[in-house]
């Protein structure tokens, strides 16, 4: 585990493109400068997308702590879902809508497009 480098989750996200496109949603952004570095932003409707790694961020589904060095990844993945905490009140507190969605869930697009359609177009 020690080396396994954070690198980014290009697959992850360029799975969630294909989701956007196939389904036609378009207005989203990658690598825009907003606090915490969403996965995709929505900038006209302050939107805010992340993909969460399934182990990195804890997911009570699948997360599971390696059986060496227990100590060292508990206060690791603590601190993550501590900064996840603290990105989730500041962008609120800026006006942003926040979708968080575990790595898992892309296996389920229709669940997917439905939870960012609900957050885009209220009104429909």
């Amino acid at each position: 585990m020690s080396r396994v480098r954070g690198t980014g989750n290009k697959a992850t996200e360029l799975r969630l493109v294909a989701i956007f496109r196939a389904n036609g949603i378009t207005g989203w952004r990658r690598r825009s400068p907003v606090f915490g570095k969403p996965d995709f932003v929505f900038p006209k409707e302050k939107v805010a997308v992340f993909v969460d790694g399934c182990f990195w961020h804890c997911c009570p589904r699948h997360g599971t702590l390696p059986k060496t060095n227990r100590d060292f990844w508990q206060q690791k993945l603590e601190r993550n879902r501590q900064r996840d905490r603290l990105v989730n009140r500041t962008l609120k507190k800026k006006g942003w809508a926040l979708i968080r969605l575990w790595q898992h869930e892309l296996q389920a697009p229709e669940h997917i497009v439905r939870r960012i359609t609900r957050i885009l177009r209220p009104n429909n």
